[in-house]
């Protein structure tokens, strides 16, 4: 097993160990594949301590630091409880992780984790799918799961994600809630409509996708995009289906999914955006507002505004993520409801059933995903201060403690955003996942951008799909 995974970790990452001290501050950006949460652009702080013996080190698995580095803030901020961490990071890029964390949650030992992570695109696998044998439910760790998620007021969908349906056991929640929103250009918004008030727009691109394309019609008129490319809507008709890729053993195109075709096609036709594609520079540059036409918006949950869109608005950065300058769009911005209700990213935390360490890791599991005061996790992270710094604010999973934080940015004029994501995420459903959409959405997406640019034609884009779906999931195809 030290072998195997030595392998994995020379290939991509680092082991990473914390044993009284945390490791410095990492940047990263969420890819289409790991977008779940964004890094902390903070540095947590640092403690020296001697070394407890072995039974007082728990294990975590994780694909980013970010949840390493929360476990060593509690540790630092809670000397007596006495445990170290052992934080094993391997990234997701080339599919590394998934198979690290499996291997060593079926050969078990010292070596095992005693918490692991999972993110939106493969955490079903581990929740409800093939690996979810291995997840303790939160209530045999002592936790009051009852209570506990009904004094938080935490978003449904992910509690929908994070319970195992063999026995009904909530086995993972998570801290962030990534309930999506649609965020535009307040400057544009005026000029095509004479406001940017947020209840305005939220009429005038919605509900639903008639009056979203009605709306993108008015903004070519003015010479608008809509939105930077069809990547954009993907994640609000991915998850606003209502039915999941696979039934039954078996391939389902849900229609509203199969749609996605046509909106594409008519986003490229039409030339209602730019035709980017999400991650790539050219969408980037929508962002800053210097791409091919001023993009009206872009829909995603709060990481999408702190991590990429900051950064990527023309403003001079700090070393740290933090803004040095405000420039090009920053302060231009503001968010509204989104034409449909979904959810895009995320991270659920769990525990392994067979870990020695349970009250410790409870302890902690606790402390992320439930608690709700102000000590907690989630207020911190919220508000900015996890690090005793005036950081980055986020959307968590409790509603309480959004209700009961400033959610103001710079970045949306001074907007709550609390208000609108906390709808956002009372919108999202987390009844239609399986455990193969990672690899179902990337060959669907490819197909419907080749059949929006014109190479081959809507009948052989699903033929397509079918046929990589069934070589490379073996799953049953009609």
């Amino acid at each position: 097993m030290k072998k195997t995974i030595a392998v994995l970790l020379s290939l991509v990452m680092v082991l990473v160990v914390f044993a009284g001290c945390s490791a410095p501050a990492a940047s990263q950006s969420p890819s289409e594949s790991a977008s779940a949460s964004a890094p902390a652009s903070e540095s947590p702080s640092e403690s020296a301590s001697a070394e407890p013996a072995g039974d007082k080190v728990i294990n975590l698995y994780s694909f980013t630091d970010e949840v390493p580095k929360m476990v060593q803030r509690y540790i630092d901020t809670h000397p007596d409880f006495g445990y170290t961490v052992n934080a094993t990071i391997i990234a997701t890029t080339d599919g590394l992780y998934q198979p690290a964390l499996d291997q060593a949650l079926t050969a078990g030992g010292d070596e095992a984790p005693d918490m692991y992570c999972a993110e939106s695109a493969f955490v079903l696998k581990y929740t409800q799918g093939d690996m979810s044998s291995y997840a303790c439910p939160y209530a045999d760790l002592g936790i009051d799961v009852d209570a506990e998620i009904k004094a938080a007021d935490i978003a449904q969908y992910t509690v929908q994600i994070g319970t195992r349906p063999s026995d009904n056991a909530l086995v993972g929640l998570g801290y962030q809630a990534t309930g999506s929103a649609f965020i535009y250009r307040r400057s544009i918004a005026k000029d095509v409509w004479g406001t940017d008030d947020p209840a305005t727009i939220t009429s005038k691109i919605g509900p639903g996708w008639d009056k979203f394309f009605a709306a993108a019609e008015e903004l070519k008129k003015k010479g608008y995009a809509i939105v930077s490319g069809d990547g954009d809507i993907w994640h609000a008709i991915e998850n606003s289906s209502d039915t999941p890729w696979v039934v039954d053993g078996k391939l389902n195109i849900d229609p509203k999914r199969e749609a996605f075709l046509d909106y594409s096609k008519t986003l490229t036709d039409k030339k209602y955006s730019n035709i980017t594609q999400d991650w790539t520079d050219a969408w980037y540059a929508d962002m800053q507002g210097i791409g091919e036409k001023p993009v009206f918006g872009f829909m995603g949950p709060a990481w999408l505004i702190n991590y990429v869109m900051v950064k990527n608005s023309g403003s001079e950065m700090n070393d740290d993520g933090t803004v040095k300058t405000p420039g090009g769009t920053y302060g231009d911005w503001a968010v509204c409801e989104a034409p449909v209700g979904f959810f895009w990213g995320g991270t659920w935390l769990l525990a392994n059933k067979d870990s020695d360490k349970k009250e410790a890791v409870a302890t902690l599991i606790d402390w992320i995903t439930l608690q709700c005061d102000k000590d907690s996790l989630q207020y911190a992270w919220a508000n900015g201060t996890l690090y005793d710094t005036a950081g980055t604010k986020d959307t968590v999973a409790s509603n309480t403690v959004m209700a009961m934080s400033d959610g103001k940015l710079d970045f949306l004029g001074g907007q709550n955003m609390f208000d609108v994501f906390g709808k956002a995420n009372a919108a999202a459903n987390g009844s239609n996942l399986t455990q193969y959409d990672e690899t179902i959405n990337n060959i669907w997406r490819d197909q419907v951008r080749q059949y929006a640019a014109g190479k081959i034609s809507r009948d052989d884009a699903i033929k397509a799909f079918k046929q990589s779906v069934a070589d490379q999931l073996g799953l049953a195809v009609e």
